[in-house]
């Protein structure tokens, strides 16, 4: 067993964290991994009361430690939603992409609640001010994640967060981990844990629709591309700053570049859209997923996705100090 300060913090086994994907991390994916030993949190992202009143108590259902992940910058516009979620007790709230004030209410508002608070960050900068703002671990996202993500790549910011936090609070690494390999290279670097997304978007459990599923264990990762256009076609405020990583389809291909164009005809083009989405039409639905495309070739049980992580995660590890010939305890 892998013990780190996250896994010591909150209680859990092992020190892996499903992303919260709305509309694909649901309460039975998160209470499956919750029920696995690692953290499982149920994407909220923008703010659906009835997809809230679903699937928070399903998470709730298996006892363990589990979370919800929230977008702060659509709770904003959503009176009563925060509020909502507070009301199911989370044991975790997983906070992302929102401005440093933002991240200072919401922090103090989810830990005034009795939750342990995860920040998400994208750079240095973001890290000392989730830091600043009482959260009890910050997750350092690199841009090879799925969906939405900023600029800065993987490997060379868990130690640039890692030198900003200076051991005092955990560090979950995320951006393109799918199995063990990653895990103990996140744990090499010095982050406590990782947070994987499209890896469990491939389970049993998920809520991915068929047609997703299919592409996310056929395409490889040269088929994805970073676009705005599944923001825009929504109507979604996203900063500039942040693309969302998807499985390239006929609708990435028409739009990606031609945001002004398509928000000036959103309100011909969004039904048609929408219609598309309804019918699991993977040419035009957004399809959001990481970069680690390549490792991801079956559709398995979460629990499994959680187990062969760190049993290959402690092999390669023990294998590794056998090489260097250090001791393993």
């Amino acid at each position: 067993m892998i013990s780190t300060k996250l896994t010591e913090l909150l209680g859990i086994d092992h020190p892996v964290v499903c992303a919260p994907m709305g509309a694909v991390t649901g309460g039975r994916l998160a209470g499956a991994v919750t029920a696995a030993g690692g953290l499982g949190l149920v994407g909220v992202s923008y703010g659906d009361p009835a997809f809230i009143d679903e699937h928070l108590p399903q998470a709730a259902e298996t006892g363990g430690v589990w979370g919800v992940g929230c977008v702060m910058f659509t709770f904003d516009e959503r009176p009563g939603l925060w509020e909502k979620v507070l009301g199911y007790a989370p044991p975790v709230v997983e906070l992302s992409f929102g401005s440093a004030t933002q991240v200072q209410r919401y922090v103090a508002s989810a830990a005034e609640a009795g939750a342990k608070v995860v920040v998400q960050v994208h750079d240095p900068d973001q890290a000392a001010a989730a830091l600043r703002s009482g959260a009890h671990v910050i997750v350092a996202q690199g841009a090879e994640a799925g969906g939405h993500h900023a600029s800065r790549a993987t490997l060379p910011l868990i130690p640039a967060v890692l030198d900003v936090t200076r051991g005092r609070v955990p560090v979950v690494a995320a951006g393109g981990f799918a199995d063990g390999r990653g895990l103990a290279a996140a744990l090499a670097l010095g982050a406590d844990g990782v947070m994987m997304g499209t890896r469990f978007a491939a389970t049993e459990e998920s809520l991915a629709s068929a047609g997703f599923r299919s592409h996310l264990i056929s395409a490889r990762a040269a088929d994805t591309v970073n676009t705005r256009s599944f923001d825009v076609v929504r109507g979604i405020p996203w900063d500039e700053v942040y693309s969302a990583r998807a499985v390239g389809n006929d609708f990435t291909r028409t739009w990606t570049g031609r945001d002004a164009e398509l928000a000036a005809r959103r309100g011909e083009i969004e039904p048609a859209w929408n219609a598309a989405v309804a019918r699991d039409d993977t040419t035009q639905r957004a399809m959001l997923v990481g970069e680690n495309l390549d490792q991801i070739q079956d559709v398995q049980p979460a629990a499994r996705v959680v187990h062969s992580a760190v049993a290959d995660a402690e092999r390669i590890l023990a294998g590794l100090a056998r090489r260097l010939g250090t001791p393993t305890s």
